[in-house]
Formats: structure tokens, C-alpha cells, sequence
């Protein structure tokens, strides 16, 4: 989640620099092994005044690999580093990789065209960028390579290699959603695959709303917004990105292109509005769908709606949130946001210290 919105605001950094004088090298994490901070498709843009956007770890790689893409500037040789956290699990925690973890990262210069990466995000359209890492070490360009669905632009600087990694990115492109190193005919590439994260509908434009909006913003979720009263759907009120939609329940799904997988939140604090929001939300296939207020007000809707069709009750969280003991918007977002992505890990929420395994491998 956090990657594609690191992606876009790297990319639109590269787009405002071009035409100036300004030189830049991107570093990105390719491959990670036991516990990384980050993962595959981190990034981080340095700029020749060394200025940075985005990061490939904790904190502490961070000053290492400006050093480095410093000289990948100057020189125009890209380079592959290697971290390792070794078995040292404080040291390794300490620079920023994790415990026992090891971290590959190419650093190269970023003097591509980025617009049709930048068109697959403003149109959510998923794809992949392709880049070769087998000329680490060179001053060879390691070229690169954008595939959507549909549409296919770049080349790593041989037809019969590009025609061979467009053959596996299609063949891979349903099954495979993760960034990674594939060896394809010879060839060692790195597959950054940039997925739009899911999207979080919030029914109401209360202030609590605002506040849930923000955070999951700052989450990595894109956010709509929606509500009938035309009047609290302002930029003043939600100076920040995400979709305001007018729209009472009942023409909602005219309103918003409600996608497989997306999360809900109904908090209006109006019964018949959060009832009606409700309704419309289960006619969807959305995975989630969270209920603000006590459980006896959302047990009432169920009842109500249960009267007028079968229901199933397996995707609706009311009271919606983990239990953490909240006071306040904040901390109740907060709450509401850690449900919501531990039901998108399929993890089942309980304290990290009570883990037996890595804390980013899932549960045998």
C-alpha cells in the first residue's frame, strides 16, 4: 500500500525536474531476505544537491545510500548493495534492516521518461516496471520497461530480451502481484510490480470522518468520501487528497465506482442515513464493511435488514475498530484503520510480542 503512493510522489518529483539541471539517481530495494523494514519496491530519489524523497528502510540506510547514489550520479555507473543484518539482531534492528535481515538495493541514475507510469496512477491502472540489474556496474543504461494490461512502452536494450520479459510479465501478471528478481532467458530483472491500494469508502463528512480520512490517507489507502450534505464536502474541511462524493445512499452506486475488495465505514451518526448507507453497501462485493456506534444501534439495522432479505453477517464489523480502549476521533481511527488492515494481511490482531514466527511471514 505504501509503495504505490511512494511510487507517485518519486515520479512526479522526477516530471517536475525535467528540463532543469538537476540529476537524480533512484534507489530501490530488489530483493530482501529474513525480517526487512521495508520491501521490494521501496524507493528513494536523491537528487544531486542531495535532497531525497521516499526511503528504503528504517532510517539508517538512508545516509549510506545518498552517499552512494552521489557517486552513481557523477559516474552514471549504477550500483547493487548489499546490507546484511547479520546475527546480530539489536545491531541489525539498529541500522535499520531488521533482525537477522538482508537487504539489496540498486541505486541507479533516473533520467527516465515517467509518463506513462504517472498515467497508470492517476488512472489506478495497475502495471509493472521493468528494469535490469545484470548491468550493475556499468555505465551501461539498464534501460527500463512499463507493461500494463494493455499497453507496453520502453526497452531494456535488446528486441529478443524485450519480447522474452513482455512474454513472462503477461503470462505472470494475474498470478504473481508482488515485486521481484525473475531470471528470464539469461537475463536478471527486477519486477516492480505497482498495484493501487485499496480503496476505503467512508460514509459521512462529519469531523470524526476527517479525521479517519487523513490517517488512512497517510496509510496508504485511497479515500472517498461521500455524504448527502453538500455543505461539509469542502476542500477547507478536507484539504487533503482524497474523493468527495455528494451522493445519498440510495444513487451511491451511480456516484462511485465501488471496486472488488474495498473497505467501508458507515459513521454518520444519523440511524436511517448509516441504515440506508448500509444497505447499499451490501448489494457490492466489498470485504468489509465497518459499523460506527454500539453494537445494540448496528444489531437494530441487521435486524431490520435481515426483514427484508437474507443477509450474511460475516463481512459486517459492528462495533467496527480493534478493541484498544479509545477515546477521541484519533485514537478511534486508529482503531478502525488496524482492523482494516489486519483483515487485508489475513492476519488475526494480537500483540507482535506474542508472534513465534518473523513478524512479516505469515502464520503456517
Amino acid at each position: 500500500m505504501k509503495q504505490w503512493n511512494e511510487t507517485m510522489q518519486v515520479l512526479r518529483a522526477l516530471e517536475a525536474l525535467r528540463g532543469t539541471t538537476r540529476r537524480t539517481a533512484l534507489a530501490t530495494v530488489v530483493r530482501t531476505s529474513g525480517s526487512a523494514y521495508r520491501h521490494e519496491g521501496a524507493k528513494m530519489l536523491v537528487c544531486d544537491d542531495e535532497t531525497s524523497i521516499g526511503n528504503v528502510s528504517g532510517g539508517c540506510l538512508e545516509a549510506d545510500v545518498r552517499e552512494v547514489a552521489q557517486r552513481v550520479i557523477a559516474s552514471g555507473i549504477s550500483e547493487l548493495r548489499t546490507y546484511r543484518g547479520g546475527s546480530d539482531e539489536v545491531a541489525a534492528w539498529d541500522m535499520g534492516i531488521g533482525c537477522d535481515g538482508e537487504v539489496e538495493i540498486l541505486i541507479a541514475r533516473a533520467d527516465f521518461d515517467c509518463a506513462q507510469e504517472l498515467g497508470a496512477i492517476a488512472e489506478q491502472v495497475r502495471y509493472v516496471a521493468i528494469t535490469r540489474i545484470d548491468r550493475a556496474g556499468t555505465a551501461i543504461d539498464p534501460g527500463r520497461m512499463i507493461v500494463t494490461q494493455h499497453v507496453t512502452s520502453g526497452t531494456l536494450g535488446d528486441a529478443a530480451v524485450d519480447a522474452s520479459i513482455l512474454t513472462a510479465a503477461r503470462a505472470n501478471w494475474v498470478d504473481h502481484s508482488a515485486s521481484r528478481i525473475e531470471t528470464v532467458n539469461g537475463v536478471r530483472v527486477f519486477i516492480d510490480a505497482v498495484w493501487p491500494p485499496p480503496q476505503l469508502i467512508i460514509a459521512s463528512a462529519s469531523d470524526d470522518a476527517r479525521v479517519l480520512a487523513r490517517m488512512a490517507l497517510e496509510v496508504g489507502f485511497r479515500v472517498v468520501v461521500v455524504d448527502r450534505r453538500k455543505a461539509l464536502l469542502t476542500r477547507d474541511r478536507f484539504p487533503f487528497g482524497v474523493d468527495l462524493v455528494v451522493s445519498d445512499a440510495e444513487h451511491v452506486h451511480e456516484a462511485i465506482r465501488i471496486e472488488g475488495g474495498a473497505y467501508a465505514v458507515m459513521m454518520t451518526h444519523s440511524f436511517a442515513d448509516d441504515l440506508a448507507y448500509l444497505r447499499a453497501m451490501l448489494r457490492t462485493n466489498i470485504r468489509y464493511i465497518g459499523m460506527l456506534g454500539p453494537r445494540a444501534r448496528t444489531e437494530r439495522m441487521l435486524v431490520q435488514l435481515e426483514a427484508e432479505a437474507p443477509l450474511n453477517r460475516d463481512r459486517i464489523y459492528g462495533p467496527v475498530g480493534l478493541d484498544i480502549g479509545t477515546d477521541g476521533a484519533e485514537q478511534v481511527a486508529l482503531a478502525i484503520l488496524a482492523e482494516i488492515l489486519a483483515v487485508e494481511s489475513g492476519r488475526q490482531p494480537r500483540s507482535l510480542r506474542d508472534r513465534r514466527v518473523a513478524i512479516h511471514q505469515m502464520d503456517a
